[in-house]
């Protein structure tokens, strides 16, 4: 086994912990058996995004059945998107027919900037109809988590910005999107 890296009063128990925490695989033994991954939410949250790109049916397993998750689909399904429950954590999703009055309108981004995923719904809607408006989004306070990437990233494809003071929001027009 390997000597700890951890040192002084309290090393010991610290390089214990470690080592429990630790997989130690060894070699010419075959791997058999299955596992089931718990769903991610941050990825979950970028597929349920790229939903809004077509108009055919998505299926997606092993969604988690969490609050993030969970508020992103019922957002959804106020912007026009079909939704099916299929199985324990399995959806489908239908953005055929997408209300283009309610994404426009201040009730769609005032329910976007109480929802931190909802930034992942920028890039779909550039996509499908080469404009969007978006509030800050919200969501939870912990950490710091960057948002001007998507921005600086969407302005580089030669999306054009516009703050929209009296509203509070950007207006974003992207007719003319080009990858460098």
């Amino acid at each position: 086994m390997a000597q700890g890296f951890c040192h002084g009063q309290y090393g010991h128990a610290i390089n214990r912990l470690i080592q429990m925490a630790q997989f130690i695989i060894e070699g010419g033994h075959k791997l058999h058996g299955a596992i089931t991954p718990q769903g991610a939410k941050n990825e979950a949250l970028e597929v349920l995004s790229a939903t809004l790109l077509t108009t055919e049916p998505v299926i997606m397993r092993n969604v988690p059945d969490i609050l993030d998750v969970n508020n992103l689909i019922s957002l959804m399904q106020k912007m026009g998107v079909k939704t099916e429950k299929i199985g324990e954590r399995d959806w489908r999703f239908e953005a055929k027919d997408l209300d283009k009055d309610f994404i426009e309108s201040m009730d769609f981004v005032s329910r976007c900037s109480a929802l931190r995923g909802s930034i992942l719904l920028l890039g779909p809607q550039l996509g499908r109809f080469h404009k969007a408006c978006v509030a800050k989004p919200g969501g939870d306070k912990i950490g710091r988590r960057r948002l001007d990437t998507h921005f600086i990233g969407i302005q580089e494809l030669g999306a054009k910005f516009h703050h929209n003071e009296e509203k509070g929001v950007y207006e974003i027009d992207a007719h003319k999107l080009r990858g460098k």
